[in-house]
């Protein structure tokens, strides 16, 4: 009986990552240090990840899943790949970081603008956030309007100007989607339904003349995948040319991801400015932003636009984001990455058929969502109506099966090139497992 209990109290122990978030939960907002990491959208506690390689992660406990965060993205050649890594600890060996200009940003610069056309000047930064925020101010300044226009469900990082929850109706002014947003700044940004040609055209009627910007993600990422409708995207060039609006990419998720030069490549439509992020720095924290001359001209110290940071262009984020790109630009690479991605979502949509789950999956290149949905998912209010508590009990059964998914119905998942068909596999064996635990009660 004493053994018995002993085993008894072991099993109720919490695990180390649990004893850490509890621990966290006294020392940070949630326990956490970004929202979705708190799991609250999938119900349990975070893990907490010790380490990683390939295409698996570890937790403080010794458990690996399969990993299909990547980092949120960044990671497209998997943890720790070894010339990464080597290139890295090359360029720590001679300093971190010196506040000071580098040979290493003059390289990284030049890939930029030899990947994307439509990128003659670039400036680096350390976030996406901070790229998208200096974007903006280079369009009021250029233009000198204030008005910017975005996209539900579209997400360009956590300044004031862009979190904005849009209202209901065509072209609706919205109002701020946290507090902390003055709602005057908030007004003078204009939310519309993603790929709804209708309301971007009433919307450029409406605000003839006063938009200095419109910001999009050419594949939504931030609402789970959603892939620009044909037209979309082509339309938005000719309205913003039409009224001299600058059009932005936001390609910090797609820019390397869904091709070497990003969405822009991808489907033939070239913006006024881009930003980019996560892939460019190989897994160390950067940002970009770059674009047409005339406009990046504007920024400080050529122009008026100030705009600094002592980690820009640091040497570590530098030589991974090199090393990185040397790597993506090697014969085969986004074909093989392909492949993969797309054994692995007809893998998924088939185990969801078998097991009688309504599925549909939204997938560009190696982005790629489940909704838990029959109906095809184009925009927000679409990606609204998927079951978001079927979603939870499929991300707790695939998370006991050994597959860590994004811990939210609304966000990406991503595929390396450090998956392997083995991997793949093993992933479609535990959905079989996941898919049938949401099956609808019967009777």
């Amino acid at each position: 009986m004493a053994t018995m209990a002993g085993s008894e109290a072991r099993r109720t122990l919490p695990t180390n990552s649990q004893w850490l978030f509890t621990k966290a939960q006294r020392l940070m907002p949630g326990g956490v240090n970004s929202p979705v990491r708190a799991f609250r959208a999938v119900g349990g506690e975070p893990l907490f990840i010790a380490r990683g390689h390939g295409s698996r992660i570890v937790d403080v406990d010794g458990r690996e899943y399969l990993d299909y965060v990547l980092s949120w993205g960044p990671l497209i050649l998997g943890h720790c790949h070894p010339e990464v890594v080597g290139a890295v600890e090359r360029a720590l060996r001679d300093g971190s970081s010196f506040g000071a200009c580098t040979p290493g940003e003059v390289t990284l610069a030049e890939r930029i603008q030899e990947a994307f056309p439509s990128i003659e000047r670039v400036r680096l930064v350390s976030s996406g956030t901070e790229a998208t925020l200096a974007a903006l101010r280079v369009a009021r300044a250029a233009t000198g309007r204030d008005k910017i226009l975005k996209f539900d469900g579209c997400y360009h990082g956590h300044s004031d100007s862009l979190l904005v929850k849009a209202g209901s109706g065509v072209a609706t002014l919205g109002l701020p989607d946290s507090p902390g947003v003055p709602r005057a700044l908030a007004e003078l940004t204009v939310s519309i339904p993603y790929n709804d040609i209708a309301a971007l055209e009433e919307a450029f009627r409406r605000y003839r003349g006063e938009l200095a910007a419109a910001i999009v993600e050419p594949v939504a990422g931030n609402m789970g995948c959603v892939p620009p409708q044909p037209g979309f995207l082509e339309r938005l060039r000719t309205l913003t040319a039409e009224q001299e609006t600058v059009l932005i990419f936001d390609e910090v998720i797609t820019g390397f991801r869904v091709a070497y030069g990003g969405a822009q490549q991808l489907y033939g439509v070239q913006p006024d400015l881009t930003t980019l992020g996560k892939i460019l720095g190989g897994g160390l924290p950067v940002g970009a932003y770059g674009g047409k001359a005339r406009l990046m001209d504007y920024v400080a110290p050529a122009g008026p636009v100030y705009q600094a940071g002592t980690l820009s262009g640091n040497p570590l984020a530098v030589a991974a984001g090199i090393k990185t790109l040397e790597v993506l630009r090697r014969p085969g690479f986004y074909a093989g990455l392909e492949a993969t991605s797309q054994r692995l979502v007809a893998g998924l949509l088939a185990a969801a058929q078998q097991a009688g789950v309504p599925l549909t999956v939204n997938r560009v290149g190696s982005m790629f969502t489940a909704f838990f949905s029959s109906r095809p998912v184009t925009d927000y209010v679409s990606a609204c109506a998927s079951h978001t508590a079927r979603f939870a009990t499929f991300f707790r059964g695939m998370l006991h099966g050994g597959i860590y998914l994004p811990p939210s119905q609304f966000e990406t998942a991503f595929v390396s090139s450090a998956h392997s068909q083995e991997d793949v596999a093993v992933t479609i064996e535990a959905a079989n497992r996941a898919f049938a635990q949401c099956r609808e009660p019967s009777g």
